[in-house]
């Protein structure tokens, strides 16, 4: 038999002929010479699983309180007559994770008002603040922290009908202080924890975050080591408890316990959530505070809780809460009109309608000419923007009465948009003359996250990076182009040409969100055009590069707007390198890699640039026109240039288009060359002029006379000679 058995208690008998929910039928038996009429049941005979059966109840029968009546039906008493709902909940609607939610949804649906509970509390005449103090040193996460003190409690079992309640919420009973707190949580949502207020050890509460190597013994009689991400309840000396996630033995409610601080708090999901899966313990109470509780009902709970004890504990309040309070909760309002609600639903919805849902809902708001200004209840996290509310009406309104109708659309042929299109182009010009479309990664390390970036800003880190190399996004893309590079190479694929078209990722102020810009980059390395058979095979320079940038620049009408001047930027070579700009403006670099960046990718002479991709893009041009192939001849002349080594070639070249006028029609660079054959700090630039003229064939005087302009022109400018 039950080791609990004794006289005079009330319990639950099955007679002859029940059959309970193992399958086990009641028969008449002779048990030690005694005929047995009957089975006097533990709540586990009677279906309750053994994990939600009273630890003292765990091992015996089931002992109903004095006042129960003989007689009457077990199982009505114990509520296991009632019908149970199981509600299963997207992660939106935490609201729902508590009575009182639930409570709203129904009368929302069936037009009903919702009755609260009244929270009768009586407090004595004593002042909480003489009995505890509270601070909180992570006020980011924990804004609110409120308590309260009941003195002279009796802890006992809890009212019958709270236990049952409480089974059937799948929380196992323990005693009328802890059960309360329980109660609360499932009822308001809100977690409470009540300390033993003698256990305690202090008059003072500090909520800080622990100390790295910090232990506490948590209610489920675990030792845990706790780092500086954890948020704990203390004493002012040690924890108490894990806040938000499961009190601490040290201080929990006993049978010998008179007064406790009750504990309600409004956590940080962030918070909670590191706690939680750091420690592998997820909790009723953790589990709300990460999908996130309505604070407007944090002292609410408190309250009701304290009136439960003193009702249900023979507890005293103490006057007054202590709280720290530093919450700044906005007030959300979401404005929507009666015609995008019928546009999205495809029905015709009155405004009436509307008003009375967002009545049932106990959504405040107000109308004007159709317009609604709604102002959403705490309660609510789930509701921000104009599509959340139109997904309430439809709800209520039923979606069984929104029309059911095809989507009705003409079937056209794709299209790009004029920025897609040059896109495109652009891809199609850098294939053609020989590079290859790379696709690499948007996340990089921290130190490779800024080089080589047209536009500096703070680096954007993940919160939860899977590594440390791919835990930054990145600001350029030419990072991992000379990884491709490198990686290509290490496979004996000395010759390297690849280009990328992608994001890169700006922060552009303190609450903005990060900004997108796309980028166009290059890297060339080895011999250009090393896989053709014919002609000489040359080795990767400035020019190349140049050349490359060049050409686009021409295919996309920009020539006479881009010029290129020396410049100095970290990681490249300090007299190779030269900003790109466009009407002035700086959208982009190319050079070479300066040679300790080269030394740690393991990669020869290496060239590369980058362009701002939609300052490209957007440019204005004139549409380009085909015109006929000439009729007349063009007549070419070479002339070679000894100038100072500081000279930049592009400023001679634009000096020398300027001086040319009208019948210069192209200038191209083809040799630079320094040496022996010239004296110290001089270097040679040689240029191909073509001249032409649409309407008739050029004289040889006519051409002498505009190149001698150009020639004088270079003399003045830069101190030019001719070279012999």
């Amino acid at each position: 038999g039950a080791p609990n058995v004794a006289k005079g208690q009330k319990v639950a008998v099955a007679k002859v002929g029940a059959v309970l929910p193992g399958g086990l039928k009641i028969k008449r038996a002779k048990l030690r010479g005694e005929e047995s009429n009957g089975m006097i049941c533990s709540l586990q005979e009677l279906g309750i699983e053994s994990k939600l059966v009273p630890k003292e109840y765990a091992d015996g029968i089931f002992v109903f309180p004095s006042d129960a009546p003989v007689g009457s039906d077990a199982l009505e008493l114990l509520n296991l007559d009632d019908e149970v709902l199981e509600l299963g909940l997207t992660p939106n609607r935490t609201d729902c994770l508590s009575m009182i939610g639930v409570a709203y949804e129904v009368a929302a649906i069936l037009g009903r008002s919702v009755k609260l509970p009244v929270i009768e509390l009586q407090e004595n005449g004593e002042n909480v603040h003489d009995y505890i103090s509270v601070r909180v040193d992570a006020s980011e996460d924990n804004p609110l922290y409120a308590g309260r003190i009941v003195k002279n409690v009796k802890i006992g079992p809890s009212p019958l009908w709270m236990q049952t309640r409480l089974m059937a919420a799948g929380i196992r009973p323990h005693n009328n202080v802890v059960d309360i707190t329980n109660y609360i949580l499932l009822e308001y949502g809100q977690p409470l924890h009540a300390f033993d207020y003698d256990r305690l050890g202090s008059k003072e509460i500090v909520v800080r975050r622990a100390n790295a190597g910090e232990t506490i013994v948590t209610l489920d009689d675990t030792k845990r080591t706790l780092t500086e991400d954890h948020l704990v309840i203390t004493n002012g000396t040690e924890p108490v408890a894990l806040a938000g996630v499961m009190g601490g033995a040290n201080s929990e409610v006993r049978d010998d316990t008179t007064t406790v601080f009750i504990e309600s708090a409004y956590f940080t999901s962030p918070a909670i959530r590191k706690a939680s899966k750091d420690l592998g313990l997820r909790s009723e109470a953790s589990t709300r505070f990460e999908k996130g509780i309505d604070p407007a009902r944090t002292k609410e709970a408190l309250d009701r809780a304290a009136a439960l004890m003193a009702e249900y504990a023979g507890g005293e309040v103490v006057g007054g809460i202590v709280e720290v309070n530093t919450l700044k909760e906005q007030e959300v309002t979401v404005t929507i009109t009666l015609d995008r609600i019928n546009r999205v639903l495809g029905t015709a919805i009155t405004k009436d309608e509307v008003a009375t849902i967002l009545t049932n809902l106990q959504f405040a708001f107000t109308e004007d000419n159709g317009t609604f200004t709604i102002t959403v209840p705490s309660r609510r996290r789930d509701i921000s923007i104009e599509e959340d509310i139109i997904e309430e009406v439809a709800r209520l309104y039923g979606y069984d009465r929104l029309p059911a109708t095809l989507p009705v659309a003409e079937t056209k042929p794709g299209k790009l948009t004029p920025y897609q299109a040059k896109r495109r182009k652009v891809r199609r010009y850098l294939e053609d003359v020989g590079l290859f479309q790379a696709i690499t990664y948007s996340l990089t390390s921290a130190e490779k996250a800024t080089m080589f970036a047209l536009e500096t800003a703070e680096p954007i880190r993940l919160a939860l990076p899977m590594s440390e190399e791919r835990s930054v996004l990145r600001q350029s893309l030419i990072p991992h182009l000379l990884e491709v590079a490198s990686y290509n190479r290490a496979r004996q694929v000395e010759n390297v040409a690849v280009y990328e078209t992608g994001a890169v990722y700006l922060t552009s102020g303190e609450n903005a969100l990060p900004s997108e810009k796309e980028r166009l980059a290059g890297v060339v390395t080895g011999v250009w055009h090393a896989h053709l058979w014919q002609g000489e095979k040359k080795a990767v320079d400035f020019y190349v590069a140049k050349g490359i940038l060049d050409g686009l620049f021409e295919l996309l009408g920009l020539t006479n707007r881009i010029e290129y001047k020396q410049a100095k930027r970290e990681h490249m070579h300090p007299g190779r390198t030269a900003d790109i700009l466009l009407d002035g403006k700086t959208i982009g670099f190319v050079g070479q890699l300066h040679p300790v960046v080269q030394k740690e990718y393991d990669l020869k002479e290496t060239y590369v640039f980058e362009l701002a991709l939609a300052d490209l893009l957007n440019a204005d041009v004139e549409d380009i026109r085909y015109a006929p192939i000439p009729r007349f001849p063009s007549i070419t002349r070479d002339i070679a240039l000894v100038v100072d080594e500081n000279v930049v070639a592009g400023e001679l070249q634009k000096a020398i288009i300027e001086a040319g006028g009208s019948l210069l029609k192209e200038v191209a660079i083809f040799d630079v060359y320094k040496g022996d054959r010239l004296p110290d700090g001089k270097k040679s630039i040689a240029f191909s002029l073509r001249y032409y003229d649409p309407e008739r064939t050029l004289t040889d005087e006519e051409v002498t006379a505009v190149h001698e302009k150009v020639i004088q022109a270079v003399e003045q400018q830069f101190g030019a000679t001719l070279r012999g």
